[in-house]
């Protein structure tokens, strides 16, 4: 059940909807066939609607009569969300299940994305006029997605089950979910592109068809990823806080392979797990290229400024790469026997 070389023991992020909670039976299931340590179960109360808290609670509720730990957890600092609530209630959750799995020594997080989902993401990504990062296929074991957990994995056993075969699957088990309202708003991206499946799949754009190209575009940047290091090589020195940069050996690498090893550095120097947005690399790139960065830029945590005479190690252009400073500190996690 579980993916190829995926840590164990983990916890296992619930929100009540059908993928997750068949994900939590699926995971209870493998564990106890193997005689291994059952999953903990983590809800998140997001805050965003009245009834997120006593959702949360529900799911605890499921969770311990399937005889699973379960606990739920809620930002204590939390702020109104007032733009991009999708964005914001993904970072906060991804917070929220690293910092407490990582306290107890967890492993790994265990998350629900399906075919379904893989598919949706490269649609959205398409439509935002990414690159091969952005479109290539979710990895099914990768690194934590949040900056300040580097030794957690998130782990995706679900990517070849198809949405509809979990419901069959919970329907057996006599099994209710939850439904969440945002997946049906019309607001958002993602909903809009469920509503539109039928006429998408007319088209021949099937989802298991997106998510295969997907997969292809997966296996071309693991491949780029290798050849984009002569570039780290050449164009980029190891600082103790950063890098330094020789920008005419960037701007004279290979456009694609530029772009792809200064996306690393700055993920690295700015400790993000995500690639920077493709339209804000490139003007970062432009700029670089013509030697144009004489008063500094940010993007993706960083600083990219001239260097001084010490740190000149690509001669007069050289520039450095600094993380930015911080704005301000994260909110504290309220856990209880919710």
């Amino acid at each position: 059940m579980a993916a190829v070389e995926a840590p164990w023991p983990g916890a296992v992020g619930v929100s009540g909807g059908s993928d997750s909670l068949a994900l939590m039976f699926l995971l209870r299931d493998w564990a106890k066939s193997r005689r291994l340590p059952p999953p903990v179960v983590l809800c998140v109360d997001h805050g965003v609607r009245p009834e997120s808290l006593s959702e949360a609670r529900q799911v605890a509720r499921w969770a311990r009569k399937a005889g699973l730990a379960a606990h739920v957890l809620t930002d204590a600092d939390r702020k109104p969300l007032h733009s991009d609530i999708e964005a914001a209630c993904r970072a906060l959750r991804y917070r929220l299940l690293g910092a407490w799995t990582s306290k107890r020594n967890l492993k790994a997080v265990y998350v629900a994305h399906t075919l379904d989902d893989q598919a949706e993401t490269f649609l959205l990504r398409l439509g935002r006029g990414s690159g091969v990062d952005g479109l290539a296929a979710m990895r099914p074991v990768a690194p934590y997605p949040h900056p300040v957990i580097p030794e957690l994995k998130v782990v995706r056993p679900l990517l070849s089950f198809d949405r509809l075969d979990l419901r069959a699957y919970l329907l057996e088990l006599c099994q209710p979910w939850l439904e969440d309202p945002m997946n049906a708003d019309p607001r958002f991206a993602r909903a809009r592109i469920r509503n539109a499946w039928p006429q998408l799949e007319a088209l021949g754009l099937t989802r298991p068809r997106l998510a295969q190209t997907a997969e292809h575009l997966g296996r071309a940047r693991a491949a780029l990823d290798t050849v984009s290091q002569a570039v780290v090589v050449r164009a980029f020195r190891p600082l103790a806080d950063g890098a330094a940069l020789d920008p005419r050996a960037l701007g004279g690498a290979p456009r694609e392979l530029a772009l792809r090893a200064l996306a690393g550095i700055l993920m690295l120097v700015g400790r993000r797990t995500y690639r920077p947005r493709f339209e804000r690399l490139e003007a970062l790139f432009e700029s670089l290229s013509a030697c144009e960065t004489t008063k500094g830029r940010t993007l993706h945590g960083c600083t990219i400024a001239p260097a001084s005479r010490k740190y000149a190690v690509f001669g007069a252009s050289t520039l450095l790469i600094r993380p930015e400073k911080p704005r301000q500190s994260p909110g504290k996690i309220r856990t209880g026997p919710q």
